[in-house]
């Protein structure tokens, strides 16, 4: 199905916006008029940029407050209502919204709005235009699709309507499966949004909360599936009220918006193989298997820092790539790469962010599905050189421009490290640590709905529900994907000054900044880590008086606490410790986390205590960096 997006969803002039709209693969685009008063640009003017653009102007919007009102103000309506189609026919698009009213005057009443409506489409018919009518959820008469589509229904004229929005069925609780027995003849437009769960005013949710499918906590696929079901192949449009969106870029939000249309649509499909989806095969979500590598991108002057870290965590090297200067780390279940290649991407990687997390591999049923999948889903592809009899590694540029490999265990790709590295055999000591529990990836506020898209639509993955992060000098959000054995920390800083808003300003936009390790035995790990000299992050004791206070500790427990340095938290699934390493000078760092039974957070009561006790260690606000 065609796909359009309303300019009201995007920061920028109407020329920005035009160009970020087509540039993101969209095929037209609803003109809000604000955009268009807003420019200085004439309606045909308007209409030719469109159109050089390679798109459409699939839809005018929005006309208010038409429908059941007295003279004189149906009179004014109606003479509204010519001058709007007028201006249409000069912009060159043929269908306009016309949104419930909430004139203080109307009066209301089926049979009235259905009349005024009739007389309206042969207005429209005369300037060979349509009308689409929608409900608005806060609509003084009309607020539930289902009035609306009575309304159109009594109407009886062909240029006349429905359009369909899911926030406005949606957001009102009303069940979507209504829809179905709609005509989908009858329905001229469909408008998607989503939003998260937040008890508010509709009109206020509406106004700042929309976001891309997928990013909310509505049920826009089942939305979608009903109006598939009507048999209804017209346009399928976003119209996003969202502060953040209006603050961001505008080809990101195109972006993103392009892409949650191609997977709620495909979503649709899945749930409900016997739909008509004019979309491209490829292949469903699958969930990763195992975090295969992390790689760092640094130089040969900064790699000691790294490996110093590195060899205090307990990783030992254990072979070298076939033909780049790349170094691997291990230990127990865990493959670091550490790269100093003097081009190529890992180059292009430490130049801009220094010493940085620059892939990130993953194991999953089947690599090059997963490509597809990605792909399909507009994540740019990653190519580089190979050397002779290297393998070819599927790739996709992740969050901030890091690469995702994709790997599998069949013949070529489960024998990279036999094929792409050579390997010294035999079994590294190491100090207990058996597999990466989660990567935490820092971002600028604005960015996390996009990165948690991005996630959530390429894998089989799920998000938990936002959480409030304090930092001494501001707050960060956080929220966690889950998909199979891989686990992320998505955390988004507002202010600067915070932990995570300087990691962000001293690595130029990096994302990774910590990596938290498992081990099955923290305590004994910290030993072991100690021993090696582990950086380890000093916890202050009025923490430790505090977290057994909360819990009703043992206090043998809590004095291994105090020792060890490890922090504590439980849930009603189990328990779990952290403990963490001193960050370095750009703020990243190492997390080792023990969890028991089946604890499913990430100890974000302690975070506050852990920032502190960072902060305390790190180089004040504004010094330079040595």
């Amino acid at each position: 199905m065609k796909t359009s997006i309303a300019t009201v969803s995007l920061s920028g002039n109407l020329t920005e916006k035009l160009a970020a709209i087509a540039a993101a693969g969209f095929d037209g685009i609803e003109i809000f008029e604000q955009d268009f008063i807003a420019s200085d640009f004439s309606p045909s003017e308007v209409g030719r940029m469109v159109r050089d653009h390679g798109l459409e102007i699939t839809l005018f919007q929005p006309f208010r407050d038409f429908e059941g009102l007295p003279e004189p103000h149906r009179s004014r309506a109606f003479a509204r209502a010519a001058r709007k189609f007028e201006l249409m026919n000069q912009l060159g698009t043929d269908l306009v919204l016309f949104c419930s009213s909430l004139h203080p005057a109307a009066m209301g009443g089926i049979d009235r709005m259905a009349a005024d409506f009739h007389e309206l489409g042969d207005l429209a018919a005369q300037h060979g235009v349509r009308v689409g009518y929608e409900a608005l959820c806060w609509g003084r008469f009309v607020n539930d699709h289902r009035d609306a589509w009575e309304v159109v229904r009594r109407a009886d004229h062909p240029n006349i309507g429905l359009i369909l929005d899911s926030f406005h069925t949606l957001g009102r609780k009303i069940d979507p499966d209504s829809i179905r027995a709609i005509p989908g003849d009858r329905i001229f437009f469909v408008q998607l949004a989503d939003a998260p769960a937040i008890e508010m005013d509709l009109l206020y949710w509406s106004r700042h909360f929309r976001n891309m499918p997928g990013e909310g906590d509505l049920d826009v696929t089942g939305f979608m599936r009903a109006v598939l079901a009507t048999g209804y192949d017209g346009w399928l449009s976003l119209e996003i009220f969202n502060d953040q969106f209006r603050a961001g870029l505008p080809r990101l939000v195109a972006l993103d918006g392009h892409r949650s249309l191609i997977s709620l649509q495909d979503r649709a499909r899945r749930a409900e193989p016997a739909l008509a989806v004019d979309l491209p095969a490829f292949p469903p979500p699958s969930p990763v298997e195992q975090i295969a590598f992390v790689e760092f991108a640094t130089s040969e002057e900064d790699a000691a820092d790294l490996t110093s870290l590195l060899t205090s965590t307990g990783f030992q090297p254990v072979g070298r790539h076939v033909s780049k200067p790349v170094d691997v780390w291990r230990q127990g279940g865990v493959s670091l790469l550490v790269n100093t290649g003097a081009r190529g991407f890992a180059r292009t990687s430490y130049v801009a962010h220094g010493t940085t997390v620059s892939e990130i591999a993953l194991k999953v049923a089947d690599a090059q599905a997963s490509h597809q999948r990605a792909t399909s889903l507009l994540a740019p592809t990653h190519e580089e050189e190979t050397g002779p009899g290297e393998l070819g590694i599927p790739a996709i540029r992740g969050i901030s421009g890091s690469v995702i490999r994709f790997l599998d265990d069949g013949p070529d790709l489960g024998r990279i490290w036999d094929v792409d590295f050579r390997i010294t055999p035999g079994a590294v000591a190491g100090a207990g640590i058996t597999g990466i529990d989660h990567l935490a990836q820092t971002m600028p506020y604005d960015a996390m709905l996009s990165s948690s898209l991005f996630y959530t639509e390429i894998f089989d993955a799920g998000k938990s529900p936002m959480v409030d992060v304090i930092d001494p000098d501001g707050l960060v959000r956080s929220q966690a994907i889950e998909s199979g054995r891989m686990r992320v920390t998505l955390n988004g800083a507002e202010a600067r000054r915070t932990l995570a808003g300087r990691f962000i300003e001293e690595s130029l936009g990096s994302s990774v900044q910590h990596i938290a390790f498992a081990t099955d035995d923290v305590f004994a790990t910290a030993a072991a880590l100690e021993k090696r000299g582990f950086p380890v992050l000093r916890i202050g004791a009025n923490y430790y008086e505090d977290v057994a206070a909360r819990f009703g500790l043992d206090p043998a427990l809590t004095d291994r606490l105090r020792r060890a340095n490890v922090m504590y938290d439980e849930d009603a699934g189990g328990q779990f410790f952290q403990l963490y390493s001193v960050p370095r000078k750009d703020g990243f760092f190492f997390e080792i986390v023990q969890r028991q039974g089946n604890y499913c957070g990430y100890g974000a009561p302690n975070a506050p205590f852990r920032i502190a006790a960072q902060k305390r260690t790190s180089r004040p606000a504004g010094m330079p960096r040595a």
